[in-house]
């Protein structure tokens, strides 16, 4: 998608960094991440309005660090330094970066020495949140200081004639309170961009560039997986070129209760639009028999899917493309400058399907973040009760079933999970929560029933609060809706006779237990 205006971010390998992007978005202004590495050609053929330099972890003095391979500040655009991006500033341009007597992590009350431009609108005294070792103890030649901390001496500096702005907080993380207005300080006040991009223009573009792709008679096969980001692909694509989108939901038998037929029903109901339903049951089952390795779990399921999906899309000889709901962040960690990250789990996007049916990729959300998915939705008018569903992930119950899947299994996991959000959403919690979910352990576990003894299953609720899903801190439910929880589960669900509530955060644990 073409972009009139833009701002580049380069990674240092932050961790903040997507944060950045999200930010300046929210601000109205469109921006993407480039690794600190891209070449001087590339990056001026983006005609970039403005360049904020990431944190990162590394010092700008040691050996090996992270130095873009041409003069970044001779390019003449605006220039935001951040963390590390202050230190690369002052180290290149005459300044000196030392490691700090006192590191300094967490919040901090900015002293503004200078409340124009950058700081305009801001009263002295902000809270900033602080992530570093290093700091300046000298300003580069023409700069001068435009705030301090107790801590750190120098914590803003400016060049107006080349027009460079460093800042040794992080306005990017919600903790420093006047951070959004610090960056649309920049990006529209100092680089001069329009407050244009939103989910209404991004929506009227989409739909021009997948006309433009398709044309007049091509036909797009959409996989549907029940979950967000595929469903608001189909109906843009649908508004974009009407019937000639072909939706395919399978339902592999690891779906959530009637999942796959309130996802029909939906499409049905609200846009008009008739999707494909595949009972897949028996061949994932099949697959799965036996199987207790998480990995080998989701490779086979991916297989599966496969395996089905090829079969029934012959079914539409016109279609030349395969929708895909790729998101940005997955794009940009394609990209990291730390390199491959090891394999934790492997994605359950439907990899392989377009080149072994010859098909072409139309990636709509390849340039924006979950949260922007979620406003494109709301302005094609899907349902919020949908929009505001928790992540659910592409393997399904399969990976919330520890141990070999089995279909008894399965059926006592999801009377349990259905119990679990009904009692949630009836707390008025389930907004508060980024994901919620049951898991059916596969241990057992002595109990009393009716004067009787049991050997039940245990069953585990997790539930989790995050922004991204990349950390995430466990949900301190209330006692009292446990409690509820728990006793409804045991007396409902036959086959648990014991309820618990996972605490572990992320990380070092991750959200899903496999």
């Amino acid at each position: 998608m073409t972009h009139a205006e833009r701002i580049i971010i380069l990674d240092f390998g932050s961790q903040y960094t997507q944060l950045i992007a999200r930010k300046v978005r929210e601000a109205g202004v469109y921006a993407e991440i480039h690794p600190y590495s891209i070449s001087n050609e590339a990056l001026v053929a983006l005609q970039p309005k403005g360049i904020i330099l990431s944190g990162g972890p590394s010092s700008v003095y040691a050996e090996g660090a992270p130095i873009p391979s041409f003069d970044v500040f001779a390019l003449g655009i605006p220039i935001l330094g951040i963390c590390y991006g202050l230190q690369l500033i002052a180290h290149q341009l005459g300044g000196q970066v030392d490691k700090a007597a006192r590191r300094e992590f967490g919040r901090a009350m900015l002293d503004i020495d200078d409340t124009s431009d950058i700081f305009a609108g801001i009263t002295t005294g902000t809270q900033v949140w602080m992530s570093h070792g290093d700091h300046l103890t000298a300003i580069p030649p023409h700069f001068e200081r435009l705030a301090h901390t107790e801590n750190a001496g120098i914590c803003a500096i400016r060049n107006s004639q080349r027009r460079i702005w460093g800042v040794q907080f992080h306005p990017e993380v919600h903790h420093s309170t006047d951070g959004v207005t610090i960056l649309r300080n920049f990006v529209i006040g100092i680089c001069g961009c329009s407050p244009t991009w939103n989910a209404a223009s991004f929506i009227d573009a989409a739909i021009a560039d997948i006309r433009a792709t398709v044309g007049e008679s091509g036909s797009v096969i959409c996989a549907l997986s029940g979950g967000v980001d595929s469903t608001v692909a189909a109906v843009l694509l649908h508004k974009a070129i009407g019937d000639r989108v072909h939706c395919i939901h399978i339902d592999n038998g690891l779906m959530r209760k009637n999942e796959s037929q309130r996802i029909v029903e939906m499409f049905k109901e609200h846009f008009s639009m008739s999707v494909d339903l595949v009972d897949g049951t028996d061949l994932f089952m099949g697959y799965l028999d036996g199987v207790t390795d998480p990995e080998r779990k989701r490779k086979l399921i991916g297989g599966a899917f496969i395996e089905l999906f090829e079969v029934e899309a012959k079914k539409f000889s016109d279609a030349r493309f395969l929708a895909q709901g790729t998101l940005y962040p997955d794009v940009i960690e394609s990209v990291s400058i730390k390199g491959p990250s090891a394999t934790i789990k492997t994605h359950h996007n439907v990899g392989g399907l377009p080149e072994r049916m010859n098909l072409a990729l139309i990636e709509p959300f390849r340039e924006l973040f979950k949260d922007e998915v979620r406003a494109v939705g709301r302005m094609l008018g899907i349902p919020e009760w949908f929009i505001e569903r928790h992540p659910f992930p592409g393997p399904g119950l399969a990976i919330r079933v520890p141990g070999a899947v089995s279909k008894d299994r399965l059926d006592i996991l999801r009377e349990a999970d259905e119990i679990y959000l009904e009692e949630i959403h009836t707390a008025g919690l389930y907004r508060d929560i980024w994901q919620a979910f049951a898991v059916l352990l596969p241990v057992q576990t002595v109990g009393v029933m009716g004067d009787e003894r049991t050997y039940e299953y245990v069953c585990a609720l997790r539930a989790v609060t995050s922004t991204d899903g990349m950390t995430a801190d466990w949900f301190h439910m209330p006692y009292d809706v446990l409690a509820r929880i728990s006793n409804r589960i045991i007396n409902e669900v036959r086959g648990i006779n014991r309820v618990v509530y996972d605490i572990s955060s992320k990380p070092p644990a991750t959200i899903e237990w496999e």
